[in-house]
């Protein structure tokens, strides 16, 4: 089945809920996963290629301004989350973004209601945000191995120490 062009893949909740339903009863699993994805680098892309590969269809849950701010600090994000969208949306394994503020995705996992829940390696599996949610519904959650030496918190960092 074609991608859809980018506009396209940045959807709220509803009209995600909507289009993944769709996408279901064609036969499509669904993969979520999360984050700031504040700066963009190998280790997230690397992380992502390998969500995508567990199903069908990748979703990302993307950390509203405010929440990065609240997560990370006041000095993040670096790049607002318009733009941190369209770089997401314009991945070849990302097939749909949508942006929530809280500070925890909950509410948008059940919006989604994955068959797979993706979370890094550095996340122990007790403390990964939807689990019981995913798992009730007969679903599963995989930890992926974390990449050493990626970190947008240690870029932003060597960034400010150079300027």
């Amino acid at each position: 089945m074609p991608r859809p062009p980018l506009a396209d893949k940045i959807l709220t909740a509803d009209d995600l809920a909507r289009t993944l339903d769709r996408r279901r009863r064609e036969g499509a699993r669904v993969v979520f996963t999360n984050g700031c994805f504040d700066l963009l680098h190998p280790g997230h892309v690397t992380y992502l290629e390998a969500a995508r590969d567990l199903g069908d269809l990748l979703v990302v849950g993307l950390n509203s301004d405010a929440s990065v701010r609240r997560l990370k600090g006041p000095g993040r994000p670096v790049c607002p989350q318009g733009d941190r969208a369209v770089v997401l949306a314009g991945l070849r394994s990302v097939d749909y973004v949508s942006v929530f503020g809280e500070d925890t995705p909950l509410g948008l996992i059940r919006a989604v209601r994955p068959d797979i829940l993706v979370k890094g390696g550095d996340w122990s599996p007790d403390r990964i945000v939807g689990r019981e949610v995913v798992e009730a519904s007969g679903g599963r959650v995989v930890a992926l191995p974390f990449v050493e030496g990626r970190s947008t918190t240690d870029i932003v960092a060597r960034i400010r120490r150079q300027g």
